[in-house]
């Protein structure tokens, strides 16, 4: 009985190598590409099925609610959407593409340029943050608290005389931002506004926000947009990110790991890689505190997984994000010009979706580059990113399970690179 299953392999394998050597070797190729394509076609449809595609949002999901003068929730208010417009514009820009490619019998991604952004709404305000908020009753209050007293001080509420000459001090223009073109608008200089994304909460979590907002008196400063349905983190930013009204524009968590005192600092690091057309974004990072008392408490199992999932990062992302040292920190700043690159192709709703906003900014198409006169001497591929330090400390009641979700993010991000990289993913819209 052994004997006959040891001479099993040879059995089956003998025949083949037989037929192999016998086989011409152009025959041989040829079923050797054409295993390869049916391979790659295969991983193809498979991606198709397995791959994250958003769900469009409900009306109900461009409404938003805030405290009235009175200090109760008004009815729900109409969200401003700088996303729609743009879509509107950008849909039609490849319809009037396409249209001209069929009248010349061209092909139009090839014949007819097609602007990966139009035009944005103007900044109405000098920051927007997003908060995503889940199941958040018990941590998002000292968040609201630091992030207003915060604002108010160095932004001040919009309309109000108080935007004192801190703001601006603390966002002068660089050289950068002072050789952009001519055709820029000037960016507000005070004003700021709250999002808090409430992801399908069953807490009250709304209720806790809302009561901040009237004791504040945050009337329209601090907005709550709820989704009817969770969607996870990322689904929850990206939502966020499509109705803002800042020139800059800060996603933060909830529960306050991170210091508001750090988005100076952030916005100084923007200033530093903001190309021509305005377009930057800076990342806190906690690559710095590797080592430290907050990292060393740690489970020895989490940063195991941390050091792992990274290693994996650094495989499967392309080289500008692979050099990050902290792609998932929950503090990232976006100026408005770069919204139009990176929000309207998100597709990664959990965790895993910091590394598709890192990977489509370095993927953005090229700006001018400028020289120390303001004038153009080439081009600047991407979006650049700069990674600043900032303070960090861990928060109990964190919803990740670490085992849990560590597989699923390493799984997440091959099939999100496999998607991009062949073509299942696009930039272009139809």
């Amino acid at each position: 009985m052994a004997s006959g299953l040891t001479e099993l392999p040879a059995r089956i394998l003998g025949p083949l190598f037989a037929w192999i050597q016998a086989t011409p070797v152009y025959i041989l190729l040829a079923l050797l590409v054409t295993l390869v394509l049916l391979g790659l076609l295969a991983l193809f449809v498979l991606l198709h099925l397995v791959a994250p595609k958003p769900r469009a949002a409900f009306p109900s999901e461009k409404t938003y609610i805030t405290s009235g003068p009175d200090g109760r929730p008004t009815a729900p208010r109409a969200l401003p959407c700088w996303y729609d417009r743009w879509l509107a514009e950008r849909r039609l820009s490849e319809k009037q593409a396409d249209a001209a490619a069929a009248a010349n019998n061209t092909d139009s991604t090839t014949t007819t340029a097609i602007p990966d952004a139009g035009a944005i709404d103007l900044a109405e305000l000098r920051l927007s943050v997003v908060l995503p908020a889940y199941n958040e009753e018990d941590r998002i209050l000292p968040t609201l608290e630091e992030a207003v007293s915060y604002l108010d001080e160095h932004f001040g509420r919009p309309g109000s005389s108080s935007s004192n000459s801190s703001s601006n001090n603390n966002t002068s223009p660089s050289k950068k931002q002072r050789h952009r073109t001519a055709s820029q608008p000037q960016a507000p200089t005070s004003g700021y506004e709250i999002l808090v994304v409430n992801d399908g909460s069953r807490d009250k979590t709304v209720d806790v926000v809302l009561r901040f907002a009237a004791e504040r008196k945050l009337d329209d400063v601090l907005r709550v947009v709820s989704l009817e349905r969770n969607r996870g983190k990322g689904g929850g930013v990206t939502h966020g990110l499509r109705h803002v009204r800042g020139h800059y524009v800060l996603f933060a968590d909830a529960d306050g790991a991170t210091r508001f005192s750090d988005v100076g600092r952030l916005m100084e690091g923007c200033e530093e890689v903001v190309d021509a057309s305005g377009r930057g974004v800076a990342i806190g990072s906690r690559a710095h505190l590797v080592g430290s008392e907050a990292v060393v408490k740690r489970s020895a199992l989490r940063n195991f997984l941390m050091r792992s999932f990274h290693l994996v990062l650094t495989i499967l992302t392309p080289p500008a994000t692979s050099r990050i040292r902290d792609t998932q920190c929950g503090f990232k700043l976006f100026t408005r010009a770069a919204l139009p690159h990176i929000v309207p192709y998100m597709h990664a709703e959990g965790w895993i979706f910091d590394i598709e906003m890192l990977m489509l900014a370095e993927s953005a198409p090229a700006a001018p580059l400028l020289g120390s006169d303001g004038s153009v001497i080439g081009a600047s591929p991407g979006i650049k990113v700069a990674e600043v330090p900032v303070e960090w400390h861990e928060v109990g009641g964190s919803k990740l399970n670490v085992v849990q979700d560590s597989v699923k993010m390493a799984v997440g991000l091959a099939v999100l690179r496999a998607s991009w990289m062949m073509g299942v993913y696009r930039r272009r819209l139809t």
